[in-house]
């Protein structure tokens, strides 16, 4: 079957025409119209089936690039010229993009096809997917258990095969967290290395896009279109950037991998512990060397992120006020109820309550006592990774303390923030993060987490599929797929 072909096993096929970009389209579209995921917002099935001819007319000419005609699916949060671009919010429901983000141009560039836009938490905030205003997303694996979030439809996507990859963002682990929980490979890769300009913003210092896959090698695949410098974008990096395919294959003998004591402590499922430590010894019998570090100031990435996100998305959010685009109410009395309507109509209770969080701590009088207090913890959690990184090369750990838990089963927002204990500090401190298919818990899958140093993604990408080269969590599929 087409769709449980990897990416790099697609773009042979296609190079060889075994099968053209209109028949994978095609089967991937019936796939998305059979789910009951709810993965997808909205399906572009024309515009899909018109970029798959024109891949193919590439393909037949011999000018085609490695990954043109493969199907994808894109998170709606970022800006696609003609399609509605909502970030999962009531309060952007009507935007139609009138730009492309980079990120979306250079997957056209490429000659990719887009299936269609993935289901989300609102505006990012969330880690279940059960934020969305289009309604919670199913996990492939048990659909009574959310898939994670805020990515949550791209990962259920890939989990389920909808499509071949998935673009996600990250900004304080909703790519990697999703990742775990549906049983697929994600990578946040090193702030500024993939462009955001025209990705709608939550939290500015922090957001990061980049793939979700079936496995390294695909992350790898992917990440050479992602990458690269922008101009439009303030926050890129001018780097170059390699081929991160290149390396793949090296030998990781002698890799040195570091498992921060505070990822083992107290809330971490003692079944999720037990399929991460196991995974420790896959690598330590491919020659790697393991030693216990500490990360002191990872206890207080919860709060930190709670200041600093919720500060940076009150000012974000601040555009959306039912004026120029998006949702406005009906019937304003004045430019006050306008703006009061509008807002309190159009986002949802999390949202809301992340903005007045924000607002409260950026207003006069408690600037220092909280936001200031907070960028200067953060400085102190980057410099426990500096420290970490002078001993070791990857650091290694659970990213979620339990597998995917019921939709609906936890109702306050306090116990949501610690389900993204293990996965903020990456954000907080700028590094590159990855999730990958490590066993199961109670047959849901659980993903071990590798964090690198700053533009080491290559080193992270080796170390992933020579795991994934010696197990095969990564090809394990929910029933029925």
């Amino acid at each position: 079957m087409m769709h449980k072909l990897s990416v790099a096993e697609l773009s042979k096929g296609l190079k060889n025409r075994d099968f053209s970009s209109v028949e994978l389209t095609q089967h991937y579209l019936k796939r998305i119209d059979r789910s009951d995921l709810n993965a997808f917002i909205t399906v572009t099935e024309d515009l899909a089936l018109s970029q798959a001819r024109e891949a193919d007319s590439r393909l037949t000419k011999g000018d085609a690039d490695v990954l043109t005609g493969i199907p994808y699916s894109h998170k709606d949060i970022f800006c696609t010229k003609g399609v509605k671009t909502s970030a999962g919010s009531k309060i952007l429901d009507p935007f139609i993009s009138p730009y492309d983000a980079t990120l979306s141009h250079k997957l056209n560039m490429e000659g990719m096809v887009m299936l269609g836009k993935t289901n989300m938490d609102e505006l990012a905030m969330g880690s279940s997917n059960e934020n969305s205003y289009y309604g919670p997303v199913k996990n492939p694996w048990d659909k009574k258990k959310v898939p994670g979030g805020s990515s949550g439809g791209s990962a259920a996507a890939v989990a389920a095969r909808l499509s071949a990859f998935a673009t996600g963002t990250d900004t304080g682990g909703s790519i990697r967290q999703p990742a775990s929980l549906c049983g697929i490979t994600g990578l946040k890769p090193t702030y500024g290395r993939i462009s955001r300009y025209g990705m709608i913003a939550y939290a500015s210092s922090l957001d990061q896009a980049g793939p979700m896959t079936q496995s390294a090698e695909d992350a790898a695949l992917v990440l050479n279109i992602m990458a690269g410098f922008d101009d439009k974008d303030s926050t890129s990096a001018n780097k170059d950037v390699p081929d991160y395919t290149e390396n793949l294959n090296n030998s990781i003998k002698g890799l040195k991998i570091g498992l921060p004591k505070e990822f083992f402590s107290e809330g971490l499922d003692d079944s999720v512990a037990k399929v991460i430590l196991q995974s420790i010894k896959e690598f330590e019998s491919m020659g790697a060397n393991v030693e216990e570090i500490s990360l002191p100031n990872s206890a207080f990435a919860i709060p930190t992120y709670y200041i600093v996100a919720p500060c940076e998305c009150s000012s974000n959010l601040s555009r959306l006020d039912g004026v120029r685009y998006g949702y406005r109410c009906d019937n304003p009395e004045d430019l006050d109820d306008l703006y009061l309507r509008s807002r309190s109509e159009g986002f949802g209770e999390e949202v809301k309550r992340r903005i007045m969080i924000g607002t409260y701590a950026l207003s006069a009088g408690y600037y220092d006592a909280y936001y200031l207090k907070a960028q200067k913890v953060r400085h102190l959690i980057s410099e426990d990774f500096k420290r970490a990184f002078q001993k070791v090369d990857v650091i290694m750990g659970p990213v979620s303390p339990t597998p995917a838990f019921g939709l609906g089963a936890i109702k306050d927002s306090v116990s949501m923030y610690l389900a993204d204990i293990y996965t903020l500090s990456a954000n907080l401190a700028g590094l590159p993060g990855m999730s990958i298919p490590a066993g199961f818990s109670n047959n849901l899958p659980v993903g071990l987490q590798m964090i690198g140093n700053h533009w080491s993604e290559e080193v992270l990408l080796n170390a992933a599929h020579q795991f994934q080269t010696q197990t095969d969590w990564h090809v394990r599929l929910p029933e029925n797929i």
